[in-house]
């Protein structure tokens, strides 16, 4: 990182009570400039003792906390150090906690400026408060665990600590939107974050927009058991592996039908459409037949040569010696102990250019209070306190699928004028549907509250309009292949020389830099590349590759674009400059799973580590009376153990297998709901499978408003979406406009953005400029 870089968080002090995997909320606004302060109790929190350690250092204590600074209070009795607390609290913008016995209503009366995120599995208040939980619990309950797998086999448990890894960026997000509003306002906000709801909004929510392999249909209308959606982002073995390919659109195809030769068998005109070649028996054989005796990186060059989404099936070590990580310096060495280390992820956004990452060491714990702190944004309560946070934020959105629509519609919920740029010769993938109707639900879900304008941007005419509408413009938002914006005459540059306060986000699949950063990516070449796939497979089949459906990460990958649009607006009144930002998808997802890479660094490095290499068991997905029923239950420990057994009448001191035996036998007999009921009612952490059609019946999403009914006028029926982003006190929910169709305000934008009158709009139509 350059130190010239002015980090867009430089002077917010942060207080964090969070521990174990929500810590890394506050690892990302470190790295972005924050001063991040962690309070724990005397004797050091109970996280820097869990999971895989060396030299008794927590790996994933680690990777959560680089950067921050630790002081020890006692907060746990009235003779605590609570004047100290105070002292502290009055010079911090945002409070993080997740396990602090506070009194936090107290706390906001206090210090009413203050932004606190409470976070907690499933929110501070309500009938699901008490409730345990872990990773699997929040897969079951998500809806995710029930499109994870192979048709006629069991649900298989997706890798990682994903629930987790995506929830963090929400809060994220949701703090930074609280912390812009009262920078507007002067009033602070109480946030109840509960994990659950994080995880269904950023991981793959079932109602939101989905990729355009689905082509537009809803998660919701999936088929009752695991789909089988391998067909639609093939794996391919081949002579050394497997490659994963994505053909999409008609000029896909067509790549693919010249690749190989240009087959008589294929060649009906028929083959341009998704439905016909998904349904096709002889395809997916034939392209296997083709690539069996030729090696993955062969097949990748060729892939990008033809314009075919094509990339190998790594595995983790094959990922983080790629040629693009290697070049893109993601990783950086960080020391655990005298004469060890192991890398770690340099951070997941780039401003300006630089990499914002690691700020420093995981801080051992001090007893000294912080002292001052540079100057701070300053509150504007002139703000109009009932308005919408993002009220007169202007947003130009040249984002495709999801990542672009996801990006631009979180901040259209929050009252964003955000201006689709569209154009039916280069249309969205994802407004194609299946039956050939105007627009889909999925279309509907990740467009709301948008305009469209439908511009030629290929034209010189239509490059000048839309620099018109730039200097006027807060942020661009793009997720091209880079490059492709400096091609059309439209880069930083340029859109700064017009508008200096201009903000432009870049989202690709591998990077805006390194020799890969201009191939065709979506989210499975991504999942393949970055060694996710090889995990995501059932244990004992090396071909049962089971993430085809999942949208990840996309929608996480987007939340972490709009947290760092908010943090460069936080800046940008400090400085009136705007900036840029820059995501690689590629890495989000590697930084998910920084301790397993450290680990595995330090084992090839021949250390040996501390901890359990696996949960206790039980740890899984148990079939439960019914048809295709199953409830995971998981043991996280003795105390876990001990309440299992006597829920289910088992001997604690018999071996696992008995337990686990016993578990299954005990579940035969009841339905998953009925078993997960009693389970949590006794402190263990086990949850029902959920379909994603059963999500918004669910009592606790009914409790925590989570889902709205909505329609569209060209939507036949009402559907579901997601509601509010967060329980706040003062965020309000979205607005419901519905999703435009292309070029839908074409006229209205042309006239109230451009003035231009109705003859200028006439020819710029019949010239194919606009198109309404």
């Amino acid at each position: 990182m350059s130190g010239d870089l002015d980090l867009p968080l430089d002077g917010v002090r942060v207080v964090d009570l969070t521990i174990g995997p929500l810590a890394a909320i506050g690892r990302h606004l470190v790295e972005w400039g924050a001063e991040v302060i962690r309070v724990e109790k005397p004797g050091g929190a109970d996280d820097r003792r869990s999971g895989r350690s060396i030299e008794g250092v927590s790996l994933d204590f680690v990777a959560a906390n680089l950067g921050k600074k630790a002081i020890e209070l006692d907060l746990g009795g009235d003779a605590g150090d609570w004047d100290a607390f105070e002292e502290l609290l009055a010079g911090t913008d945002i409070l993080l906690e997740s396990s602090a016995p506070l009194d936090v209503d107290a706390l906001h009366r206090r210090h009413p400026g203050l932004v606190i995120l409470s976070v907690s599995p499933f929110g501070r208040s309500g009938s699901y408060s008490n409730w345990q939980a872990t990773g699997p619990v929040f897969h079951a309950l998500s809806g995710e665990l029930s499109r994870s797998g192979i048709p006629g086999r069991p649900p298989l448990l997706p890798p990682g600590n994903l629930p987790y890894d995506c929830a963090v960026p929400q809060a994220v997000y949701v703090t930074l939107l609280a912390y812009l509003e009262r920078l507007r306002t002067g009033v602070g906000d109480h946030l109840d974050f509960a994990v659950l709801d994080g995880a269904v909004h950023a991981l793959d929510p079932g109602y939101g927009i989905a990729g355009s392999a689905t082509a537009g249909v809803p998660a919701s209308k999936l088929p009752r058991g695991r789909p089988d959606a391998r067909h639609q982002y093939p794996i391919i073995p081949c002579a050394d592996g497997f490659v994963r390919l994505c053909i999409l659109s008609p000029r896909q195809w067509r790549g693919m039908f010249a690749w190989m030769g240009s087959p008589e068998e294929f060649a009906d005109p028929s083959f341009d459409r998704l439905d016909i070649r998904f349904k096709s028996p002889t395809l997916i054989p034939a392209i296997t037949r083709f690539f069996a005796d030729q090696k993955r990186a062969d097949l990748e060059e060729a892939g990008q040569r033809h314009g075919v989404p094509t990339t190998a099936v790594l595995d983790l070590r094959e990922a983080l010696e790629s040629e693009q990580i290697q070049a893109r310096r993601a990783f950086t060495t960080v020391d655990l102990a005298p004469g060890i280390a192991a890398p770690f992820p340099d951070g997941v956004l780039e401003f300006d250019g630089y990499r914002a990452g690691i700020r420093g060491p995981a801080p051992l714990p001090d007893h000294r209070l912080p002292g001052s702190r540079p100057p701070v944004p300053a509150d504007d309560p002139s703000g109009d306190p009932s308005g919408r946070p993002l009220a007169g934020l202007r947003v130009l959105d040249l984002g495709v699928i999801v990542v672009g629509a996801e990006q631009s519609r979180l901040l259209a919920d929050q009252g964003a004028d955000v201006i689709k740029v569209e154009n039916d010769a280069f249309r969205d993938g994802s407004r194609q549907t299946r039956d050939g109707s105007v627009m889909s639900v999925t279309f509907a879900a990740g467009h709301r509250n948008k305009r469209s304008l439908g511009l030629d941007l290929r034209s010189e005419a239509g490059r000048e309009l839309f620099l018109r509408l730039a200097a006027e413009t807060d942020v661009v938002l793009t997720n091209f292949r880079p490059g492709t914006l400096e091609s059309l005459g439209l880069g930083y540059d340029v859109l700064k020389a017009a508008n200096p306060g201009v903000i432009v986000v870049d989202s690709s699949a591998f990077g805006s830099t390194g020799p890969a950063s201009r191939r065709l990516g979506y989210g499975p070449l991504v999942r393949a590349s970055a060694g996710l796939t090889r995990q995501w497979r059932y244990p004992d089949d090396e071909a049962g590759y089971s993430d085809a459906i999942t949208v990840y990460p996309d929608h996480v990958a987007a939340r972490i674009g709009v947290a760092g649009v908010l943090a460069l607006l936080v800046r940008r009144r400090r400085t009136g400059a705007g900036g840029t930002i820059s995501i690689s998808q590629t890495e989000v997802m590697l930084g998910h799973m920084a301790s397993k890479i450290a680990e595995d660094s330090l084992t090839r490095a021949g250390h040996v580590l501390d901890g359990p290499e696996t949960p206790d068991a039980p740890w899984g997905v148990f079939p439960a009376a019914g048809d295709d029923e199953w409830c995971v239950v998981t043991v996280r420990s003795d105390g876990d153990r001990r309440a299992l057994c006597r829920v289910i009448g088992h001997d604690d001191s018999a071996a696992d297998q008995g337990l686990v035996a016993a578990l299954t036998e005990w579940l035969a007999a009841r339905t998953a709901a009925d078993a997960m009921e009693t389970l949590q009612n006794a402190g263990v952490p086990a949850a029902a499978m959920l379909r994603v059609s059963e999500l918004p019946s669910f009592p606790y999403y009914i409790e925590r408003n989570f889902f709205r009914t909505t329609g569209h006028p060209a939507v036949r029926q009402p559907f579901h979406l997601e509601n509010a982003p967060v329980r706040s006190e003062r965020l309000p929910d979205p607005d419901e406009r519905p999703a435009p169709l292309l070029g839908e305000h074409t006229r209205q934008i042309a006239a109230e953005r451009l003035g231009l009158t109705d003859a200028e709009i006439d020819t710029l139509l019949t010239a194919g400029v606009l198109q309404a």
